[in-house]
């Protein structure tokens, strides 16, 4: 007997936090039928002698909502071993949505996450009203990747009150009316519902986007029609330098998880509000008190990236910001031009405090994340004796305008993010792919973890790395059928080298519709990704298989299964 697939000789990290061993791994379907030593020949086979075999990494908070419209690759995630994505983080999504309510939720997520509003409009076929007719569209699309998606605050609380459910709460039959939608939508295929509290994500006019403020009333209604179904609760909590807001964030978020039963999901980073030792202590609790409570964090520095073809450019640069990214670089050839970008530099207030929070990314083909905070680009300058709009201009000319500079506004005290990412309620990821893309690229996560903290650093054991992107991540979501590398379950896997692994520097390209603009960035040292049992990258490079799924919530899927059954019947 023969098997679709065999990958031999590979180091075995199954996911589940065990040690590593070495064996086979047999394939047939989309299924693993066979762990250790695999005597069958296969239809195709890969040698993984030297390298790592783990499971697909899952990515807990993308926005690629939009996205898997153009591009059912779902770039640049699928280049750095992710095989299943969590969409509809942070309160925006496309469902529920009315016809007349489309242009709205375009300019929500536009205005929030920095997705072009026409791209948004014109690349997906908004042919649903619910969320399940939402993803019965993106199916159809048929996506590289597994893709699970989470109905959002923002669109479920404007489907009930229209604009009044912007400046207004809803009143107690409303909240009903929202939570029983919450509620239908889970049971339509979401896995879980999603919400914003942070103030800064904001709508076209300035305003916060519906639900930011939600009170306790409205939030434990939510969680105990979403919990009924199984499903996740994810939240952005409210960061600020002022009061108390995140312990009450999450003394609304740990009520509601013990109202509903409701697994609860947040962004958690290490800022001048939320560090080591505050409120670490609330979720602990929490935690104690029997909620299940996750935090997701990238596992670097994040932050924003300034090159020739980003908007953010130095202060005081509306001269070059004017012109098409494709002629910038030629643009500072020009001496006079570049003297009079320096000038307009040295005379805006704001270009120090620029320089001092900006770091180059390196003239390698591997970006550094890793400098000492004062090793900015004014640090560098200074040594240079040049003024850092010079350096930075130096720089990307000597690059031919391939120059990277990183502005991390959260995760810069990596000791404080190894602390982090070693207790056992966080999971990497925090990417937002699909989000920001025109200034930042955090996408790359998987294979900084992997290069930087277990390869580098030796500060976290390779098994320890992946049992979190996989089975940990997997348990956020409740997938009983990914997660780990064992007979039964789907073949979602990569074959890595592990001496090879790491991400390139961020590049910015031009294939959104309306030839809009993106960052991406690439990965090295991926042999294989396999989708349920599909090889969709080989070496470092997508194959064009698209054998992704989605993946619809415990209650859809027991609904389904109960009407099929009373058919059969």
């Amino acid at each position: 007997m023969s098997h679709d697939l065999v990958i031999r000789n590979g180091l075995i990290v199954d996911g589940s936090g065990k040690r590593a061993f070495l064996g086979d791994i047999a394939v047939d379907e989309e299924l693993i039928t066979q762990v250790g030593k695999v005597d069958s020949a296969g239809h195709r086979e890969i040698d993984a002698d030297g390298d790592v075999v783990t499971p697909g990494f899952i990515d807990l908070h993308t926005h690629l909502d939009a996205q898997i419209g153009w591009d059912p690759m779902l770039t640049p995630i699928s280049w750095h071993g992710v095989t299943t994505a969590l969409m509809g983080n942070c309160g925006v999504t496309f469902a529920p949505c009315k016809k007349a309510d489309r242009e709205f939720l375009a300019e929500m997520m536009e205005n929030v996450e920095d997705i072009p509003r026409e791209a948004i409009l014109d690349g997906l076929p908004w042919d649903w009203e619910t969320y399940g007719e939402y993803l019965d569209s993106i199916e159809k699309l048929r996506p590289a990747i597994n893709v699970a998606g989470m109905v959002g605050h923002g669109a479920t609380r404007f489907y009930v009150m229209g604009h009044r459910g912007i400046d207004e709460n809803p009143t107690p039959d409303e909240i009903g009316e929202i939570a029983a939608l919450a509620g239908a939508s889970v049971r339509q295929g979401a896995v879980g519902f999603s919400t914003n509290r942070m103030p800064g994500h904001r709508l076209p006019d300035g305003r916060p986007i519906p639900g930011t403020f939600a009170e306790a009333s409205e939030v434990e209604a939510i969680c105990r029609e979403v919990g009924a179904g199984n499903g996740l609760f994810q939240c952005v909590p409210h960061y600020t330098g002022e009061g108390d807001w995140i312990e009450r964030d999450f003394q609304i978020l740990g009520q509601g998880a013990k109202s509903g039963g409701t697994r609860i999901l947040f962004s958690a980073v290490e800022t001048n509000t939320f560090h080591k030792d505050d409120p670490h202590h609330v979720i602990e609790q929490l935690r104690a008190e029997g909620c299940r409570i996750y935090g997701v964090t990238v596992p670097r520095c994040g932050g924003f990236i300034s090159n020739l073809k980003t908007p953010i450019l130095f202060p005081g640069w509306s001269a070059l910001q004017e012109i098409d990214v494709n002629e910038r670089l030629n643009a500072i050839q020009d001496v006079e031009f570049r003297t009079q970008l320096v000038d307009a530099a040295k005379n805006n207030p704001q270009a120090m405090g620029f320089a001092s929070r900006c770091h180059w990314m390196g003239d390698g083909t591997r970006p550094i994340y890793t400098k000492a905070k004062e090793d900015t680009l004014a640090s560098l300058a200074d040594s240079m004796g040049e003024h850092p709009a010079e350096t930075w201009l130096r720089l990307s000319l000597e690059s031919s305008g391939k120059a990277n500079f990183h502005q991390p506004f959260f995760n810069m005290d990596f000791t404080a993010v190894g602390e982090l990412m070693e207790r056992d309620w966080v999971v990497p990821g925090l990417g937002d792919a699909g989000a920001h893309v025109s200034m930042i690229m955090d996408s790359g996560w998987p294979s900084f973890y992997l290069s930087h903290w277990v390869r580098d650093t030796g500060q976290i054991q390779l098994e320890h790395a992946v049992h979190c992107m996989t089975q940990r991540a997997a348990e956020v979501l409740d997938l009983q059928d990914r997660g780990v590398l064992h007979v039964g379950k789907r073949a979602d896997l990569n074959v890595i080298n592990l001496d090879a692994v790491e991400e390139r520097q961020p590049e910015v390209v031009t294939d959104f519709p309306h030839n809009k603009s993106r960052l991406i960035q690439r990965a090295q040292g991926y042999k294989n990704t396999v989708v349920n049992g599909q090889v969709i990258l080989e070496n470092d490079e997508l194959t064009g298989a698209r054998n992704g799924r989605i993946l619809r919530s415990v209650s859809y899927t027991h609904l389904r299964a109960h009407e099929t059954l009373r058919y059969l019947v």
